[in-house]
């Protein structure tokens, strides 16, 4: 049956507000994730621009004595290349922990705000989750 239209506001902006939480969260954890597991590449890729003649031309003492021009295009070269298989790394990464958090199946459908009987419950490992049966069938991922 539908909700009275203040209710329905209600719902609506408590539904709203926890879907933007849990996007925050997942950009959060994105973010940490790849920040750490591409810090490799962007040190390497850092320091050669920075010590590279043409581009920065850094008066750093490691510029000077350990770094030339043809040390710091290996540098760059080299952080370009390893960037690649992190990459893939930092998505594999995300990708198990977001399933083992369950936090793509978090997400509540706005019919919530518009109907009672529609219910929340607690699935399997603790996610929650909007299921009108709590099937334990539905799964995200295969």
């Amino acid at each position: 049956q539908p909700r009275s239209p203040c209710c329905c506001l209600a719902w609506t902006l408590l539904i709203g507000t926890m879907n933007s939480l849990l996007f925050l969260l997942n950009l959060l954890l994105m973010f940490v994730i790849f920040t750490v597991v591409l810090l490799p590449t962007i040190v390497v890729v850092y320091f050669g621009f920075q010590c590279h003649s043409q581009v920065l031309h850094s008066s750093a003492s490691y510029c000077k004595s350990v770094l030339d021009d043809n040390s710091s295009s290996a540098l760059i070269i080299l952080g370009f290349v390893i960037m690649s298989p992190l990459l893939v790394v930092a998505m594999a990464i995300y990708c198990s922990l977001a399933r083992r958090l369950q936090l793509l199946v978090c997400c509540q459908p706005y019919s919530l705000a518009l109907y009672k009987g529609g219910r929340w419950c607690h699935r399997g490992e603790g996610a929650l989750c909007c299921a009108r049966g709590c099937s334990s069938q539905l799964k995200a991922w295969v």
